[in-house]
């Protein structure tokens, strides 16, 4: 058997195996080391579960997403009750700034505009809102206010490596530019990759990251 039916074996076993997923409807092909998933779910959570779930099988550098949300006729959603759930619920996360947020919502894709100070206020925004029914996709536009220099962001950002149990550091590079940070350099999982980009936006003053770190024998 080929390394590229291999690891799209173990991509399949694993989607099977998470119980966020029902991998009954989604294909997986395997080039080189992408995977790229195909079929269809039922909510826009499965859909993000389903490349989670893939990018952390042993041997994937990268996901291609070309899922399709499908809503069944019991759950579609008009777009104005979509709109006023999404409200709801970033009034009740206390560490969401709900009032800097704007709504749209059209034919159940959630667009977000406004801005935040933090980079984990933006990304708790679409986590909120993705996990509703009757969404199929959220277009996060919420802008982040800079704050700080581009050193300081630089030190606590090396610093935050450094505290990282799941983060091997030493192989890595932090550029700070106009409150963008471009990480680069190598690791050895897409677990150590993500929390690098985790990290990153944690830090006060981050209004963009580009994650440009490879995974070792990719």
């Amino acid at each position: 058997m080929s390394e590229e039916l291999k690891l799209q074996q173990r991509v399949i076993d694993e989607l099977e195996f998470e119980p966020a997923v029902n991998a009954a409807h989604i294909g997986v092909s395997v080039r080189g080391s992408v995977v790229t998933l195909t079929g269809h779910v039922e909510s826009f959570a499965e859909k993000f579960a389903a490349e989670r779930t893939a990018r952390r099988v042993r041997g994937v550098t990268g996901v291609a997403q070309e899922i399709e949300v499908r809503l069944a006729e019991d759950k579609k959603t008009a777009d104005d009750e979509i709109a006023q759930r999404a409200v709801k619920m970033l009034e009740w996360d206390v560490a969401v700034p709900s009032r800097a947020i704007e709504i749209k919502v059209e034919h159940g894709i959630v667009t977000l505009n406004g801005t935040v100070d933090w980079g984990f206020q933006r990304a708790e925004a679409e986590y909120d809102v993705r996990k509703l029914g009757g969404v199929k996709g959220v277009i996060n536009l919420i802008a982040i206010r800079p704050k700080v220099r581009a050193e300081e962001v630089r030190s606590r950002l090396t610093a935050a490596f450094e505290r990282n149990a799941d983060l091997e550091a030493k192989h890595l590079k932090i550029d700070v530019v106009n409150g963008k940070v471009v990480l680069s350099g190598e690791v050895a999982s897409w677990t150590e990759r993500e929390a690098a980009e985790r990290a990153a936006w944690s830090v006060p003053g981050v209004t963009a990251v580009d994650d440009r770190i490879l995974i070792a024998g990719s």
